[in-house]
């Protein structure tokens, strides 16, 4: 056995030699990849030293660093200077969206009730059909055309989101609106707070973009005020980013009390409020729901507000609206022209029909019906301690002493249901593995739904766990 060699030594990570080939720095960066995405490498891991690994493999160094690096560029890794090599957070959840094999009843990925695309179709229909549809194929207005924009600003009032017309842009989802706001509003080295458990899509893209998240502790009403003002006091933040309405993952709807509470706070710290409420349709349109005003309207002057139509219209259009005071629209132009993250013109302008016609509110009623009627069977298996009266999409479940997160997800794999776990969503170790969000839109039927709960349920009440390598 050779002097320097690792059989025996402990690793975080150590790719089968066996199974690598040449290019080896790419075979060591498809292994890496595929440990990253399956979960079995976790978010903030620190990796073996890249001089350890080389040893192990008695490869070169430069082919370890070459194959980190192929890593880090997909956004897979993170390095820290004097601190080593960790994969990034968020990763693992990349490919929530795959398709799953057949029988898997899916609670992880949130589909937002696909029976209403007929009616989106229909509308594509018409507007293919009209004579000047041919001009959609063509280079459009990267922000959006003025009947456009006034479809959004009509859209956006009936959530309480009032702005003018040189104050709304379009872009491709809130994915990519989120990338526009932190590449153009945002510095590298900036810092952010954040819920203890935040939306997995940002945590990656912010760390994409070198920018710091800050954890500020919640309650059953969302981010705390004393927590926040805390934090304010003691470290230089730039921003905040909050979900108020059915906050993904833990579903909290922010009431009217706590976001005042908090607008206080961002003003006296003059914070950039990061306001992405893809949700807010459920509180403008659901029966007896609660009524709050969204943090545009309380602190306009600094926040720039996201309303993606993903779970309110369509999913599959890739459209969402950007609401914003007059000091940042030259940025927020500047940084969507530049970084091309516009949406597509005739994407736009089926979401325009829908608004236009009222087939928009339609769709949303109707989707707010299939929720309810969600919400009665889930509260037959899992008694649920909401009571903002929301019409939820999804809910945020504690798990039994027993039983972490992770295992958890194994378990209902093996069993066909398809769950996130909350480490996946965690921003600090403390209770990261102690929930799990359950999309209760997603199953296919109603009666799926019924038989993915009780699976769940069932494994909740197993003490003894049954895993075998």
């Amino acid at each position: 056995m050779p002097v320097n060699s690792f059989e025996d030594y402990p690793m975080s990570w150590k790719p089968q030699k066996s199974k690598l080939e040449k290019p080896y720095y790419l075979s060591i960066a498809a292994s890496l990849e595929a440990d990253i995405l399956s979960g079995k490498l976790p978010e903030n891991t620190k990796l073996p030293p890249q001089r350890e690994l080389a040893d192990f493999l008695d490869l070169n160094l430069s082919t370890v660093t070459r194959a980190y690096k192929l890593c880090e560029l997909k956004g897979l890794l993170y390095a820290v200077t004097g601190r080593g090599t960790f994969v990034s957070p968020g990763t693992s959840t990349q490919n929530t969206f795959l398709e799953k094999d057949e029988g898997v009843i899916e609670m992880g990925m949130i589909k937002p009730f696909y029976e209403s695309n007929q009616a989106v179709r229909n509308a594509a229909r018409l507007v293919l059909d009209r004579e000047e549809s041919i001009r959609l194929f063509e280079y459009s207005n990267p922000l959006g055309t003025k009947r456009q924009i006034n479809a959004a600003r009509k859209w956006l009032r009936r959530i309480g989101v009032d702005a003018g017309e040189e104050n709304v842009l379009l872009s491709a989802g809130a994915q990519n609106a989120l990338s526009v706001i932190l590449i153009s509003l945002f510095r590298a080295g900036d810092k952010i707070v954040v819920d203890n458990f935040t939306y997995t899509n940002f945590k990656g893209l912010a760390n994409f973009l070198h920018i710091q998240l800050i954890a500020v502790p919640a309650d059953g009403y969302g981010m705390s005020p004393d927590g926040l003002l805390n934090i304010c006091k003691n470290t230089e933040i730039r921003g905040i980013y909050l979900m108020p309405t059915c906050s993904n993952p833990t579903s909290i709807f922010m009431p009217q009390s706590r976001r005042e509470e908090l607008t206080e706070i961002i003003r006296r710290f003059r914070l950039l409020v990061i306001e992405d409420d893809i949700y807010s349709f459920l509180s403008a349109y659901g029966q007896n729901a609660p009524d709050a005003k969204p943090l545009f309207s309380l602190v306009p002057e600094q926040t720039v507000h996201i309303c993606s139509i993903s779970k309110s219209l369509c999913a599959g259009l890739r459209v969402a609206f950007i609401a914003f005071p007059d000091r940042y629209r030259e940025l927020l132009v500047s940084g969507m022209l530049g970084i091309n993250l516009k949406t597509v013109s005739l994407n736009s302008e089926i979401i325009t029909e829908l608004i236009e016609s009222g087939e928009a509110q339609n769709i949303v009623k109707q989707k707010i019906l299939s929720a309810r009627k969600r919400n009665q069977i889930f509260r037959s298996v899992f008694p649920s301690s909401h009571t903002d009266k929301i019409e939820h999409f999804f809910h945020w479940l504690p798990l039994p002493a027993h039983l972490t997160s992770e295992e958890l997800e194994l378990l209902a794999l093996r069993k066909g249901i398809h769950v996130l776990g909350s480490h996946r969503f965690a921003m600090q170790n403390e209770n990261k593995s102690s929930y799990v969000r359950l999309s209760i839109a997603s199953p296919n039927t109603e009666d799926d739904l019924k038989k993915g709960l009780l699976i769940l349920k069932n494994i909740f009440r197993e003490k003894q766990m049954h895993f075998f390598v």
